[in-house]
């Protein structure tokens, strides 16, 4: 499966804030998206999930050799400040989003099972969602995407408020559910891209730019990032 995008354009009033942005992404793959606060990184989001239009430009997934537009539940949206219904406890969300979600090949796993994967405690299944960190909370989200396996899967800065432990026990899920998956990752963080994306892209001047995967691990990959983002500054 691959997703592909061609020529994405969105304004805002005056403000063109995509301008023709084009890729190509690949499941299997985990992508590291970087750019400067307001290049556009959720906007682009944003308009994959169907939050709002594109301008101009057209998105499509091409499935065993055949292209086609996104179909409805294709895309999972992990926001960066999650939203859970806070009236129901953790036991009782995963329960109940199994159930609307059915998910045959998972018949066997109960709410716990499922909780044990995100490593929500014992304790704290209980515990009404609104008494969660961000982090349980984020993980929650998580979790409706591991459920739902939706094809693509978007991350806005997910990992930014997690502890040492939490972020890394997040990173480790990810790393696992990519084979079944197109995960596109927003981040700011270079070291986190470097160390779990397979490919870094970049979002300036309104377009998307791949990275040369030889770089990735080199002192040339920050400088390079920091190079293109700078540019970009000196345009605004």
């Amino acid at each position: 499966m691959r997703l592909i995008l061609d020529s994405i354009e969105k304004h805002f009033g005056d403000k063109q804030v995509l301008k023709g942005a084009s890729f190509t992404f690949e499941q299997g793959r985990i992508y590291g998206l970087l750019g400067r606060n307001g290049a556009g990184k959720t906007t682009l989001m944003n308009c994959l999930a169907g939050e709002y239009p594109p301008d101009g430009g057209l998105f499509s997934v091409e499935r065993g050799g055949a292209a086609g537009p996104l179909e409805e539940g294709d895309v999972g949206y992990v926001l960066s400040t999650p939203v859970v219904p806070e009236f129901l406890t953790g036991w009782e969300f995963v329960k109940f989003f199994t159930e609307i979600a059915g998910t045959p090949r998972d018949a066997g796993r109960t709410p716990d099972d499922w909780l044990d994967l995100v490593g929500i405690d014992g304790e704290d299944r209980g515990r009404l969602m609104k008494d969660y960190s961000h982090g349980m909370k984020n993980k929650m989200q998580m979790l409706c995407f591991l459920i739902a396996r939706p094809p693509i899967i978007l991350l806005d800065e997910p990992l930014t408020s997690f502890d040492v432990v939490a972020a890394k026990e997040m990173k480790d899920l990810l790393l696992d559910m990519k084979k079944d998956h197109i995960i596109l990752f927003s981040t700011h963080i270079l070291q986190l891209a470097a160390d779990l994306c397979d490919e870094i892209v970049l979002l300036h001047h309104g377009v998307l730019e791949e990275v040369d995967n030889a770089i990735i691990h080199t002192t040339a990959f920050e400088e390079r990032v920091v190079a293109l983002l700078k540019e970009e500054e000196s345009h605004d």
